[in-house]
């Protein structure tokens, strides 16, 4: 169980990414080999790469290698840096919550809706579906961040990289 928790997010990105990879050469090939193209290529492709782009949020707050800016981070003494760190990762935090609570209403308003996309005709809220599970564990991936950045403020040691 530890394994997959650890690796959750990379169960995910990596079969997209190659099944993206896939519909898309597939594409150029049928366009650009045999002079037809597919209706509902592009459409995969696109909704892939969403869900995608939202395990990878996940993926870089477990990594603890989302965006930051260090050198703003370095302008403070050494010693409130890591109260400084807390607190930009309690704020994104609050974004990815904030994310995923109106990710859940907007899931919730396409559900009711029965909204289908154009090509493929599969229901929209799997689409919009990605961003709710995506920063939902983000947030989870940042509590974990948080807890282990304050185990090691109080025992005087540097945050080991997840």
């Amino acid at each position: 169980m530890k394994w997959f928790m650890d690796h959750l997010e990379e169960f995910f990105m990596i079969p997209l990414i190659f099944a993206m990879s896939i519909v898309i050469f597939v594409q150029v090939v049928m366009r650009y080999v045999f002079q037809s193209s597919l209706t509902w290529s592009e459409e995969l492709a696109r909704y892939m790469f969403v869900w995608l782009v939202y395990f990878s949020v996940s993926y870089t707050a477990r990594r603890e290698k989302h965006i930051r800016i260090d050198a703003a981070i370095n302008l403070y003494p050494k010693k409130a840096r890591p109260y400084i760190e807390i607190l930009s990762e309690l704020i994104v935090l609050g974004f990815a919550i904030f994310i995923a609570v109106t990710g859940y209403t907007v899931f919730g308003k396409i559900a009711w809706s029965g909204q289908m996309s154009p090509a493929m005709r599969i229901p929209m809220q799997f689409v919009y579906a990605a961003p709710m599970i995506g920063m939902a564990l983000t947030a989870i991936r940042q509590i974990q961040c948080i807890v282990r950045r304050v185990k090691a403020l109080k025992n005087h040691e540097e945050v080991a990289e997840a």
